[in-house]
């Protein structure tokens, strides 16, 4: 397992299409392509064995107010599923910190606001104690990480369509680098998990 120094590592996670989108042409709020797919076992398995290691979320303050708008409501709700009523929980509990240069103040508990670059608040974070920093579905901070050679943990969940058009993850211009297989999963509808550890 490949680890910085510090031990902290940095682990992205995203929802992609097969031709490589994490949005479709109708913008981020569209969530009916990822619905099928994300609540099949292999990707709740998959989610979950992300969050248990870590003890910060990083988020965009779009992906901050949807995630935190909805997974707090789902604590408690009848016929959860025990792995998603475990995420939020988390999700709740844990240290929260969320990039903006609009918001003042957090709304939420354990929840930071920062307006400063991606790489500076890793920076910092890598400096701190603490398990896994873990990047949900911020496709700006996951950009910007993997841009500067920070992601040291690349998660996705594939799912089995084509969005034909809408923003992709990989930029042109990225640093090489090699990635060793994790992990791999294949579930229900042709769901795939993969896990990557950046080879440093």
């Amino acid at each position: 397992m490949t680890q910085q120094s510090t031990g902290r590592r940095v682990v992205t996670n995203m929802a992609l299409s097969l031709d490589g989108r994490y949005a479709s042409p109708a913008g981020p709020q569209d969530m009916s392509w990822v619905m099928p797919y994300a609540v099949t076992d292999v990707a709740r398995d998959h989610l979950t064995s992300l969050w248990e290691p870590a003890t910060t979320a990083l988020l965009g303050r779009v992906n901050a107010e949807g995630f935190l708008g909805f997974w707090p409501t789902v604590i408690g709700m009848e016929g959860a599923d025990p792995r998603d009523e475990g995420f939020a929980k988390w999700l709740v509990d844990t240290d929260k910190v969320v990039l903006s240069s609009t918001l003042d103040t957090s709304p939420w508990e354990r929840a930071a606001v920062v307006d400063k670059p991606a790489t500076e608040v890793v920076a910092d974070l890598r400096a701190a104690e603490g398990g896994d920093i873990l990047v949900l579905s911020s496709a700006s901070v996951i950009k910007a990480l993997l841009a500067a050679d920070q992601v040291d943990r690349l998660a996705f969940t594939v799912f089995p369509v084509f969005l034909g058009g809408g923003p992709r993850l990989f930029d042109d211009g990225l640093p090489p680098g090699q990635w060793t297989l994790a992990s791999q999963s294949a579930g229900e509808h042709g769901t795939l998990a993969l896990v990557y550890d950046r080879v440093r």
